[in-house]
């Protein structure tokens, strides 16, 4: 069977999801995707993104910020891939996979610890709330809804 590719080749998705970003069978009515060729400002992405995470649409956050750390300048791209790994490592919890939320967080913390925080991003503040779901994890405490929406920057 052959992919939905773009205009360029490039393989996409077409496939509708669910909120949590797990795909539908086709035909299906999903929740409203983020495009592909997203490119906005970086105090635009991490708006967007936090009202996503806020509304418990962890995916389509991870989603956001991915195009982030795809476009963005060389010298962020290991950030944004780490705020984009927090969100996906979020969407685990959320799917109820919590290995694969363990492996997601621990590099999302690891990346975010390493780089420099512009854009008010609070760097200190997602590696302890990286790392404090990591510990929720490993006590195999539940998590309230309230618990999964970090806070990106200190605005």
């Amino acid at each position: 069977m052959d992919r939905d590719r773009d205009e360029t080749g490039r393989a996409r998705n077409a496939r509708a999801r669910d909120a949590l970003g797990r795909p539908l069978p086709p035909g299906s009515i999903g929740a409203a995707r983020i495009p592909d060729d997203l490119d906005l400002p970086p105090e635009e992405t991490l708006t967007y993104a936090q009202q996503l995470l806020d509304s418990g649409l962890a995916f389509n956050a991870h989603e956001v910020l991915e195009a982030a750390w795809k476009n963005g300048p060389e010298d962020e791209r290991e950030l944004w891939q780490g705020l984009a790994q927090l969100a996906v490592g979020i969407t685990h919890i959320q799917r109820g996979n919590p290995k694969g939320a363990r492996t997601l967080l621990r590099r999302a913390s690891s990346r975010i610890g390493r780089s420099a925080a512009p854009y008010g991003i609070d760097a200190a503040g997602l590696v302890d709330f990286a790392d404090g779901l990591l510990e929720s994890l490993a006590a195999d405490a539940p998590f309230s809804t309230e618990q999964l929406k970090p806070r990106l920057t200190n605005n």
